[in-house]
């Protein structure tokens, strides 16, 4: 699939196939309405496939997305809003958002909290943890620590944490049900050396820009102001 103007290629996601080609023709797509034109899964899924009972559509496409493609999802656009970023573009998205930080930099110079490191410690011991597993593990409950929604959208934003799949009960046959729960894990861990290679391998003003150009040729009829916004 090739993409030049995302606002005028229809409603193309009527697979998690078409989904994962679309996202990494795009590089960044919105899961949501984002308040550009055309700039979201939604706006391109035909609506007998968006929420309808007992018919699979972009919701439950997912995690087979993420596994096939191995591209990043979780809150990673401006406002904290839900998508996907393509493998090719998620270093550079990594490398400007952390600032040239490594997290445990980060946690040094006093700008992560202990939550954020108790959480980052949990995954990097553990490989990945269910949202659930996370909340139990880190004591995150009534009476114990708070503010874990609120630690998991900074470090997702921050790209030190992402999304690599979603996992639903099954009922007596084997059908999925329910909402998926998200598994979480370090993109270091996730990626492996293609990410680590790349993430600090330029300026995090030059990964900005780069990012900020991409968009511009993605969304030309966006104002600048919406384009920075999206790349948060």
């Amino acid at each position: 699939m090739r993409v030049k103007n995302i606002g005028e290629i229809g409603n193309v996601v009527t697979s998690p196939e078409r989904l994962a080609e679309l996202v990494e023709a795009a590089g960044f797509l919105p899961l949501l309405r984002s308040g550009i034109p055309g700039f979201s899964v939604e706006e391109h899924t035909p609506p007998r496939l968006w929420f309808t009972d007992g018919l699979p559509g972009p919701w439950e496409w997912k995690g087979p997305v993420i596994r096939q493609i191995r591209c990043a999802y979780g809150r990673l656009f401006g406002g904290g809003r839900a998508g996907f970023v393509s493998g090719e573009w998620y270093p550079e998205l990594a490398n400007y958002r952390r600032s040239g930080y490594d997290f445990d930099a980060r946690y040094e110079e006093g700008l992560a909290k202990r939550r954020d490191r108790e959480i980052f410690e949990l995954l990097e011991g553990r490989g990945s943890l269910l949202s659930k597993e996370l909340k139990r593990l880190g004591n995150f409950r009534k009476g114990g620590n708070r503010g874990f929604e609120t630690a998991m959208t900074c470090m997702q934003m921050q790209c030190y944490v992402t999304i690599i799949d979603f996992e639903y009960q099954l009922d007596n046959s084997g059908t999925p049900y329910g909402w998926g729960v998200a598994r979480f894990a370090l993109p270091e861990k996730y990626f492996g050396g293609s990410f680590r290679e790349r993430v600090y391998s330029r300026r995090p003003e030059q990964s900005k820009e780069k990012i900020l150009a991409h968009l511009r040729g993605l969304l030309p009829d966006a104002e600048e102001g919406e384009i920075i916004k999206a790349a948060g």
